[in-house]
């Protein structure tokens, strides 16, 4: 899912501490306390909740110049974390203090424009998350998945789309295997080709 927050808050990298982070590092997990507002300059951090059956769902991404609503949330409420971030990619981001940032959310109003709607704009992402989960037809919204992708050749394991739509791997593999004999997709080790994406979105979008 493609992010709506704009991507106005490169104008503060100056305020924050230089922060990186290899491929695949946990930047944090529930309980850590928020230290730092973080603002993304490269690669993006993948945002992920698990419930107590330890199925983990994709909430979203954080891009160059986009900003964590679960980062935001502890900052602004004290609380820990309840989710886990992984890098995707090197991951490059300013790091603004806590004292920093409230300092300025206080006396910036551009700062604190830019901070509340891009919180506002990750809710109605968040809500987008719920609503998709809420529809139990797994196979219209990995339809819908596939068909939205950027690149036909989907390098991914059935485990990590399993994670993607907050399902288990098996009905993603019973799903694909149905897409794949409607000639829709070709499953390979590790990825998926998407062969008709118009297909993939009328029938993810028409049922």
């Amino acid at each position: 899912m493609t992010s709506p927050v704009p991507h106005d808050l490169s104008a503060y990298f100056a305020k924050g501490d230089r922060l990186e982070a290899p491929d695949g590092a946990c930047l944090f997990r529930p309980g850590d306390e928020g230290r730092a507002f973080l603002i993304v300059k490269s690669g993006a951090v993948r945002v992920e909740q698990t419930n107590g059956a330890g199925r983990t769902v994709v909430l979203y991404r954080v891009e160059a110049g986009d900003s964590c609503v679960l980062t935001t949330t502890c900052l602004l409420s004290g609380k820990p974390y309840s989710g886990y971030g992984y890098a995707e990619g090197a991951v490059a981001a300013a790091a603004i203090s806590a004292d920093k940032f409230r300092t300025l959310l206080g006396t910036d109003l551009r700062f604190q424009a830019l901070v509340f709607r891009g919180f506002a704009a990750r809710v109605g992402e968040l809500t987008d998350v719920i609503d998709d989960l809420l529809e139990h037809r797994t196979d219209l919204r990995l339809a819908r998945w596939l068909a939205q992708r950027e690149t036909s050749n989907i390098r991914m394991t059935q485990q990590e789309l399993a994670q993607e739509l907050g399902t288990a791997r098996e009905v993603v593999s019973r799903t694909l295997k149905s897409f794949e004999a409607r000639g829709w997709i070709e499953i390979g080790r590790g990825s998926v080709s998407v062969l008709q994406p118009s297909a993939l979105a009328s029938y993810g979008n028409t049922q």
